[in-house]
């Protein structure tokens, strides 16, 4: 730790050793390797990942709970504060191009390869394959189209829609949160923030129900051709965020009943705010590109 100090805060923290990114990584480790041999065939790789998963989430408790302690401690100073901030900004931008690139997946799809498949010079290997969107339909039996079953699209009523809906609501409801914490209202930022959980877990049983809907009536799987692909990639990734998204909220509030943050310190919500913000806006999108368009 430096000596050169602001108060009672030090100018920079630097923690003592841990083991926290090693043990970790074992973690992580006995789940890949496990996940690996599972599908394979290998009855003790569920197992490993079982216990892979829960061993990760111990060593997440523990270190999550480290860092707790030392931002309450006060160890953490302006530019603790600021390195965190753009740490944070980082990552969401990496996510950014996480679904910029699936997003591309399907322009280019649409744009380019249906196109190219039903053109003059295609024409004579596949003569009866028709470049529209999806590329497949019932009757078409040539190649490339015979090699997916014939599925139904879905469209933005009523589910994508309600979702929609309850997304928004979420992200306003964690705004009017965050403006509670900033003027010391903790009781109505607390209760507002489980309402932006429960909106968020509702959102997740609702988007299941979508799956089962379209797996078991209108055949749309994850094998019906770019469709299908693209839909479950671009749909399912963001809904594995709107879990992750969840979870972080819900521990913030967790903190938060238990005394943590301040009106002027309280990154920690900030980060997970931002998050969830994004993780709205790229719905949006997809609400837009897939289900409309």
């Amino acid at each position: 730790m430096s000596a050169t100090t602001h108060g009672t805060t030090p100018y920079y923290y630097v923690p003592a050793d841990s083991r926290h990114p090693v043990m970790s990584a074992i973690g992580l480790f006995l789940v890949i390797l496990g996940a690996s041999q599972w599908i394979n065939g290998h009855e003790w790789g569920k197992y490993s990942v079982i216990v892979g998963l829960i061993w990760w989430w111990v060593v997440l408790w523990q270190w999550f709970g480290d860092a707790r302690r030392e931002s309450n401690g006060g160890l953490y100073s302006e530019r603790i504060d600021i390195s965190y901030r753009w740490s944070m900004s980082w990552f969401i931008f990496s996510e950014v191009m996480f679904f910029g690139a699936f997003f591309t997946a399907l322009w280019w799809a649409r744009a380019h390869s249906v196109p190219a498949l039903g053109s003059l010079d295609n024409s004579l290997l596949w003569p009866d394959f028709k470049a529209v969107w999806p590329s497949v339909a019932a009757g078409v039996t040539a190649a490339p189209a015979a090699l997916v079953e014939p599925f139904q699209t879905v469209g933005p009523f009523w589910l994508p829609t309600i979702n929609t809906a309850l997304l928004l609501t979420s992200g306003v409801t964690l705004t009017i949160a965050h403006h509670a914490l900033r003027e010391n209202h903790r009781s109505k930022c607390i209760n507002y923030m489980w309402i932006t959980v429960i909106l968020g877990f509702i959102f997740l049983c609702v988007q299941g129900y979508e799956y089962f809907h379209l797996y078991t009536d209108l055949n749309l799987k994850l094998n019906s051709g770019i469709y299908g692909s693209t839909f479950y990639m671009l749909t399912g990734f963001h809904g594995f965020h709107v879990f992750v998204g969840m979870l972080m909220l819900f521990f913030i509030t967790i903190r938060l009943m238990k005394g943590d943050f301040t009106p002027e310190k309280h990154f920690g919500f900030e980060g997970a705010a931002w998050y969830w913000h994004f993780v709205d806006v790229v719905w949006l999108g997809l609400y837009i590109l897939v289900y409309w368009m």
